[in-house]
């Protein structure tokens, strides 16, 4: 019988998706394999999950937990724009790169349209005349959503005042405001604010709120704050096939997620082990690193020889995928200080 090896947690950078589960998280699922709960998401853990969430965000939410980041995007967006409008994101989101398709799926064929700027973050220059190009044209699709990732796919982070102008903007032009928040507890660790302050207070319509890469085993959330679309979004998540039967599995990963500021911990020790990386690897002469983390993933430009060998001693990490000889690395709450200075050896050692 064959087996697939595990890469150790101190050479795995690909992508915080590679670390594995709390151990608080584990534990609450196998807690709440004992005994029965009420299916379908009636379940206390549901509830509890609902609680926090509303006590964090100063607000009552409406949650759909989910199986994947993916369906999180999609739903929230499907609940958001008619099939004949357009969702306006950055090109580099993970929405326009790295779903296949799904959100034109789930919209049924809603358009994305891209929306240019620095550092993967929207400019509001460019998304001004974005809001209104061809509105009311029936030959055209219709500027629906502007959807914002937070932190981005190059490990930028939206200030709140970026936020809060860029949804000034979609707001006047009468389009809705999605977040994909796969790293939002980075993004709040990097800008020491609130839930609130990234999101509702700021134009915030829906969150997509991940848990996955940071500690969680298989649950994301729609986070909804405002309550009209709550039976939308219910009967979608159904459609879709996510909702649960056993939802108690999925709710008891959030809730744990939650408690104790466990999802804050998480994201603040994958941040700082992104700083000591970034810190260590301006000081090696021959690399370059691209831009300052911000959240927990960096980009950098090695030598040839050096992303040989560090793959040779068995670190994994995306290298030339976005142009020859850069390396992005990823951190996670898996990652100790002991774990970054071994890479940084490695670094140094095969550094021309």
């Amino acid at each position: 019988m064959s087996t697939t090896a595990v890469t150790p947690s101190g050479r795995a950078f690909i992508s915080d998706n590679m670390a594995g589960a709390s151990p608080e998280i584990v534990r609450a699922v196998a807690a709440a394999a004992a005994g029965n709960a009420p299916p379908y998401g009636n379940d206390p853990f549901t509830d509890s999950a609902r609680r926090k969430l509303s006590e964090i965000f100063e607000r009552d939410v409406d949650i759909f937990p989910v199986s994947t980041g993916t369906a999180a995007n999609c739903l929230a967006l499907a609940a958001l724009t008619p099939p004949w409008g357009s969702v306006l994101c950055h090109p580099d989101s993970h929405i326009n790169n790295d779903e296949c398709g799904a959100p034109e799926f789930f919209t049924d064929g809603a358009k994305l349209v891209t929306v240019p700027g620095d550092e993967s973050k929207i400019d509001p220059d460019a998304l001004g005349p974005a809001v209104r190009r061809r509105a009311g044209d029936v030959h055209s699709v219709q500027p629906s959503v502007l959807s914002i990732s937070q932190a981005t796919e190059s490990g930028s982070v939206y200030t709140l005042d970026e936020i809060r102008r860029l949804g000034v903007i979609a707001k006047d032009a009468g389009l809705r405001v999605h977040m994909d928040g796969a790293r939002f507890a980075n993004a709040l660790d990097h800008l020491d604010a609130t839930p609130a302050e990234m999101t509702w207070k700021a134009g915030i319509d829906v969150l997509s709120f991940g848990a996955t890469k940071n500690g969680a085993m298989t649950a994301d959330a729609i986070v909804s704050f405002d309550p009209a679309l709550a039976t939308e979004l219910a009967f979608r998540a159904k459609r879709a096939g996510q909702l649960a039967s056993k939802m108690r599995f999925h709710a008891a990963q959030l809730d744990a997620y939650l408690t104790d500021d466990l999802w804050l911990g998480n994201a603040r020790q994958a941040n700082t082990m992104a700083a000591r990386l970034g810190d260590g690897l301006k000081a090696i002469p021959g690399t370059e690193l691209l831009g300052s983390p911000q959240a927990n993933l960096l980009f950098c430009r090695l030598p040839r020889h050096t992303t040989e060998q560090l793959l040779a001693e068995g670190y994994t990490f995306y290298h030339d995928r976005w142009a020859p000889g850069i390396v992005r690395f990823v951190t996670s709450f898996t990652h100790t200080p002991d774990d970054i200075d071994q890479l940084l050896d490695a670094v140094r050692r095969h550094t021309p």
